[in-house]
């Protein structure tokens, strides 16, 4: 968040640094307070182009090997732009980097997704995969999963086939 105090800073100045420099190229024909209004319009354009852009930005820069789930857009009252234009304050990745084949079941599998949020820190959640027989758990509270499927402390869930979570998890390759 403090990297977005001083980019909106940074914008507000550049923009009133650009209507001196052109006050002074026009002899003053540009009125003062152009000024003042430079810094407020720089600072606001800036504001809305990263409220926007957050969403691309963050996930363009994710490797290949991470898959995102989901991405729902706010639409809040006391931003009633939003109404018209949504936007994405968070979303949700499978990190495929990170999973773990069973040596003995290759339909096991184990993976982190990732909960990423706006100026909040990213949560791992680790969950288990069981892709043969359409299961899934979460790996919280103690559960603990075995290489060969045994599930303890927690509970498997089954899960649709068309799940978007489940069949990042099991795409092969």
């Amino acid at each position: 968040m403090l990297m977005d105090l001083i980019g909106t800073a940074a914008a507000g100045a550049g923009l009133a640094g650009f209507v001196v420099i052109l006050r002074h190229l026009t002899k003053g024909r540009v009125p003062k307070w152009a000024i003042p209004a430079a810094i407020g319009a720089g600072m606001l354009l800036f504001s809305i182009w990263n409220e926007y852009s957050w969403h691309g930005r963050t996930t363009g820069a994710l490797p290949d090997q991470v898959v995102i789930l989901s991405s729902p857009t706010d639409k809040v009252f006391y931003r009633p732009w939003t109404y018209l234009f949504p936007v994405s304050q968070r979303f949700a990745a499978l990190d495929r980097a990170g999973m773990v084949k069973s040596m003995e079941n290759s339909a096991f599998r184990r993976a982190d997704v990732l909960l990423v949020q706006r100026w909040s820190p990213t949560k791992r959640v680790a969950l288990a995969f069981d892709c043969a027989a359409g299961r899934r758990a979460d790996l919280m509270e103690g559960a603990e999963f075995a290489p060969d499927g045994t599930l303890t402390g927690g509970t498997w869930m089954d899960v649709d086939p068309q799940d978007e979570m489940q069949r990042a998890a099991c795409q092969e390759g």
